[in-house]
């Protein structure tokens, strides 16, 4: 498989263009050369191959030579609605969400939340994040990024959502006592159902935000027995959801 890049740019067989600044750089760091091919994607369908015309000092020509409308995504569209876990483990959830195919992540302050962003600095963490999810993608062979959507308070997250609907579950992963496991809450939706799926952050959500939620449409479910941390929870329910089949 050729090198893949993320060019968020019009992309058609037979055009030529310049690679952006992100991508151009990834390829010369690679040392690529004149007439070499790489693989290019921009989340609207499909991927294209390229071949590199031109290598300047901070600029990389190419042409495109083909597209091939393949698409690598999960048959469930997987939402992530997360209490962001501090330091770098929020980084890791992304990339590895990313690679397991989740649709979207949302990144969420809790009660209870150790990483707490606003203004600025949120918004460079989200962008930092759309980088990571990227790289992500170029690695793993998805042509369509998940969606990172604004930091945002779980009590404005759960006021914005539009009414519950049966044919798109809305899950919330808990230790209650009783709660049902993962899979079997989801018995009787569709394979292809979309799903949203809300964890909370180091120490959980509060009983008061799990109230909350149930309130909004949410499903309490559990992975077993063991307690999982903040950032493998989801990711084992997303392989759960994104791997069979």
């Amino acid at each position: 498989m050729s090198a893949r890049f993320y060019a968020d740019l019009p992309l058609a067989t037979g055009d030529a263009l310049a690679l952006p600044e992100r991508a151009a750089r990834h390829v010369q760091v690679l040392r690529l050369q004149p007439d070499d091919s790489i693989t290019l994607f921009n989340s609207r369908g499909g991927e294209f191959e390229a071949r590199i015309t031109r290598m300047g000092r901070s600029d990389v020509q190419v042409i495109i030579t083909a597209h091939h409308t393949i698409e690598r995504e999960a048959s469930r569209a997987v939402f992530l609605a997360i209490g962001m876990p501090a330091n770098e483990r929020m980084d890791w959830l992304v990339e590895k969400a990313s690679e397991l195919g989740a649709a979207g992540i949302t990144p969420l302050m809790a009660d209870r939340s150790v990483l707490r962003l606003k203004g600025e600095r949120a918004d460079k963490k989200v962008a930092h994040w759309q980088g990571v999810a990227m790289a992500a993608c170029e690695q793993c062979g998805r042509n369509r990024l998940p969606a990172i959507r604004e930091v945002a308070t779980l009590t404005d997250w759960l006021a914005a959502l539009p009414t519950a609907s049966p044919a798109a579950p809305r899950l919330l992963l808990s230790l209650r006592a009783g709660t049902r496991p993962l899979l079997q809450a989801l018995a009787g939706t569709g394979s292809d159902a979309p799903v949203t799926l809300l964890s909370g952050p180091e120490g959980g959500l509060s009983p008061a935000e799990e109230d909350a939620a149930i309130a909004a449409g949410f499903v309490p479910v559990t992975l077993g027995p063991r307690t999982l941390r903040a950032e493998t929870a989801p990711l084992a329910c997303l392989a759960l959801l994104t791997l069979q089949g």
